[in-house]
């Protein structure tokens, strides 16, 4: 790679169940580089292996930043993050030996809704492997509905995208073995499995992480076009994102929405019944989330979020 150098460079991080992206910005903007590494959770923090796994990919992500230029100023955003970061902090310090005050720690969805909207102005729903709706009042205040984690919620994302549609295959074997054959969704995903036994579904299952089990849903949506039942889970994937959005109009009034995250991507009937279910009138428009780069952007002003 080249180095590039300069007198400020801000590191923008978005840290996702499948995917962690960064980018170096410079002070005018500019985008001097950009890439990704693995997934990431904060909550991997609670256990030896998380904890080991965690550090290992934060790693890998500063070895490519140093080989392009040494940033000033990090700003990085990560998927249940609680507010605790003084580890993180400091191993990210660490690996790009910088003070621990040059690096700040928030929530992915926090930074995500940068990439949208200034504060006060509208609603942000985001589906990647979980799915939460987001709105940062005028004053800084964040207010939330959904993204409460993929074992008890988070309709509409890529791991209950999967979820359901494990649960619609196994529902049916148990009441016509071998039904499988006849569907497109369920051959889609055994060979994403790379099986069809029961236990090769249950060792996925409860044996991967969430982000591998999210990316189960890209299988799912493939299958949408061929299998009535792999589109009715995208499009009631749609109305969970809508109900999400429809939590926060009814607390705090009528705003634009806009709907961002891979899983939203996945097929465009999850966009058409996420806006069949919303008010006509409501202005609803869905983007490609560049949240590692408005992270870095806020990181090269030094304008951490608060």
């Amino acid at each position: 790679m080249t180095s590039f150098s300069t007198d400020r460079l801000g590191l923008g991080i978005d840290a996702g169940g499948t995917q962690t992206r960064w980018a170096l910005a410079s002070v005018d903007g500019s985008i001097v580089a950009e890439g990704a590494v693995e997934g990431l959770s904060a909550l991997q923090m609670s256990s030896a292996a998380g904890r080991t796994a965690l550090q290992t990919t934060f790693a890998k992500l500063c070895q490519e930043v140093s080989a392009i230029g040494q940033p000033t100023q990090v700003l990085a955003g990560l998927t249940g993050f609680g507010g605790d970061g003084a580890v993180l902090t400091g191993l990210l310090a660490e690996l790009l030996a910088l003070d621990v005050a040059n690096v700040s720690l928030g929530n992915d969805i926090e930074i995500a809704y940068r990439d949208s909207f200034e504060p006060g102005q509208g609603y942000l729903v985001y589906a990647g492997t979980g799915s939460i709706a987001a709105w940062i009042d005028r004053d800084g205040g964040f207010h939330r509905a959904g993204g409460r984690g993929v074992l008890l919620d988070d309709g509409g994302g890529g791991y209950w995208i999967a979820r359901e549609a494990l649960r619609q295959i196994w529902r049916r074997e148990d009441e016509c073995p071998g039904s499988w054959q006849g569907s497109p969704m369920a051959e889609a995903v055994f060979a994403h499995l790379g099986g069809s036994d029961w236990s090769v579904s249950r060792d996925f299952m409860y044996g991967q992480d969430r982000g591998t089990i999210g990316r189960l849903a890209l299988a799912v949506a493939a299958a949408a076009e061929a299998d009535p039942l792999a589109l009715d889970i995208v499009q009631r994937a749609g109305q969970e994102l809508a109900r999400l959005a429809l939590a926060l109009i009814d607390r705090y009034g009528s705003r634009p929405v806009v709907l961002a995250g891979r899983a939203a991507q996945l097929h465009p009937a999850i966009f058409a019944a996420m806006q069949a279910a919303l008010p006509a009138s409501l202005a609803l428009q869905q983007k490609v989330a560049r949240a590692h780069v408005a992270a870095a952007r806020l990181a090269a002003r030094s304008q951490p979020i608060t």
